[in-house]
């Protein structure tokens, strides 16, 4: 499928059919080959090998590098154009497509007739493909990829015994377990059942996913238990276009069209309760050439005045060659965005600019990467509950984030130590020095106990009690005591000062 997406886009696509031509991924120890073409594979190239491999065999061969991104989307594509022969249809692994035809077939003459409609729409498409109809997803996929193209196994057919002449890569396994089976003398389906299960069991007991554990793929390709299928959904994205009369060369008629279009896309998504994260302005050539721009929003919108903003500095380097016929907006990402009714008086005295919006005018300047914001961590230890993220980032939920007592507004970048009296070695503080200071403590609450992270600590790691104290000028700080009096983890506890209260 990657071989064939390549060859759709090259130009001179007629020139690679005949000559040796692999697709590379890089790895630690060099290029790899990824996918080959029908002369390369003749040539002795296989995926997997290293491409140094391949020279030796064939030092005419052609490269060009994967995108194993660029794939997915044109598989996910292609499976939503393959819902023509099904209600719904999902994504195996990372060059099949699974079609569900229950109760379909008849609507195209029966299952053979359907089959060869699928060739010829493939065929038409240039995209070589196998295909098979059988009970269930593993079982086509086998004999999609193991047996002839075409073939269609019954429900009423003893499964186990039609495919038990199929190797055993038709479990779509690991290829470490493969090598593991063919040591042990399994080079079939059907040698499978001469073992004793619970021997495979303990041999692959450690293995949870079921691309590891031979028996799991052997029950979901007879129907034994059911294999979880994630359906592609295609989504309908926001789309507003204007085709001109007559070309355009000009700044600032190229704005007033952006204009129209923000303004239209701000209608869209008002009445779709959306707003945009995301957008992508494409600007069609009379050449031929396509122009995109996209911007990312820290917060989601419908304003158009900010989208034309945001877009202005994008258009700076753009050239309109001998004009620009068409232009298109799309919401590539988009969030729910309630209606809100608009206070007229306050909007005329709100002068200030929002934070999202600065967020976004600051992106589209100084670039994504120069800004980032403090988001929660799931974390019991103070100094790493927030982390740093990009603002057009997706928020983080607040599944699985801690809920912590009242944290001082400033933490220190790091705990500072402070000398610290106290009446009993496990009594509340009562006096402390800070920064060449000694401040005299006069309230106290606390103290609040945290255990290390025993998964990312060493064993040795003392517990921390915070006291929350103030000093005789009502100035309120945070402070610790590391370690416990015999608790055999060090000698006597050290004191800390890591936060600052309003």
């Amino acid at each position: 499928m990657a071989m064939d997406r390549w060859r759709l886009g090259a130009v001179e696509r007629r020139k690679f059919d005949e000559k040796p031509f692999v697709l590379t991924a890089d790895t630690a120890h060099g290029p790899r080959i990824a996918a080959t073409s029908r002369p390369g594979a003749a040539a002795g190239a296989r995926p997997g090998m290293m491409l140094a491999d391949a020279r030796t065999l064939c030092p005419e061969i052609i490269t060009a590098v994967a995108d194993p991104a660029g794939d997915l989307v044109f598989l996910e594509k292609l499976a939503v154009w393959a819902r023509r022969w099904g209600p719904w249809s999902a994504i195996d692994g990372t060059d099949g497509l699974l079609v569900d035809v229950t109760a379909v077939a008849h609507l195209f003459g029966g299952e053979d007739k359907l089959l060869v409609d699928v060739a010829a729409a493939f065929t038409q498409r240039e995209v070589d493909m196998r295909c098979a109809i059988a009970p269930t997803a593993g079982a086509a996929w086998a004999l999609a990829h193991h047996a002839a193209s075409g073939t269609i196994l019954q429900q009423h057919e003893d499964m186990k015994a039609r495919l038990g002449e199929l190797p055993v890569e038709a479990l779509r396994l690991d290829q470490d377990i493969v090598t593991v089976l063919r040591r042990l003398g399994l080079k079939k389906l059907g040698e499978l059942s001469t073992i004793d299960s619970d021997a495979i069991n303990r041999r692959f007991r450690n293995r949870k996913s079921p691309s590891a554990n031979p028996l799991t793929r052997l029950d979901q390709l007879l129907g034994r238990i059911p294999e979880p299928l994630l359906p592609v959904i295609p989504q309908k994205v926001p789309m507003v276009q204007r085709r001109l009369l007559e070309p355009i060369r000009h700044r600032q008629l190229l704005d007033q069209v952006v204009r129209d279009l923000a303004g239209d896309m701000a209608r869209e998504l008002e009445g779709r309760g959306e707003g945009a994260r995301g957008l992508e302005l494409g600007l069609w050539r009379v050449d031929g050439e396509v122009v995109t721009r996209h911007i990312e929003l820290a917060a989601a919108t419908r304003e158009a005045a900010h989208i034309v903003r945001l877009f202005a500095r994008k258009l700076d380097d753009v050239d309109a060659g001998f004009g620009i016929e068409m232009l298109r907006l799309r919401a590539i990402w988009t969030e729910k965005l309630a209606l809100d009714q608009s206070d007229i008086e306050t909007a005329s005295q709100n002068h200030g600019i929002a934070l999202s919006t600065l967020v976004d005018r600051l992106a589209v300047r100084l670039g994504p990467g120069a800004i980032t914001r403090l988001v929660p961590f799931p974390s019991h230890i103070p100094e790493r509950a927030q982390r740093g993220q990009s603002p057009l980032e997706p928020e983080p939920t607040s599944q699985g984030q801690l809920a912590f007592h009242k944290r001082p507004l400033k933490l220190l970048d790091k705990a500072e130590r402070i000398a610290v009296l106290y009446a009993t070695p496990d009594g509340y503080p009562k006096r402390f020095r800070w920064r060449g200071e000694v401040h005299d403590i006069k309230r106290v609450e606390g103290p609040e106990r945290i255990a290390p992270e025993w998964w990312r600590e060493r064993g040795s790691t003392r517990l921390r009690d915070y006291y929350r104290i103030e000093d005789q000028r009502g100035r309120r700080y945070w402070i610790y005591r590391l370690g416990i009096i015999g608790d055999g983890r060090g000698d006597m506890p050290d004191w800390y000062l890591q936060g600052l209260f309003a």
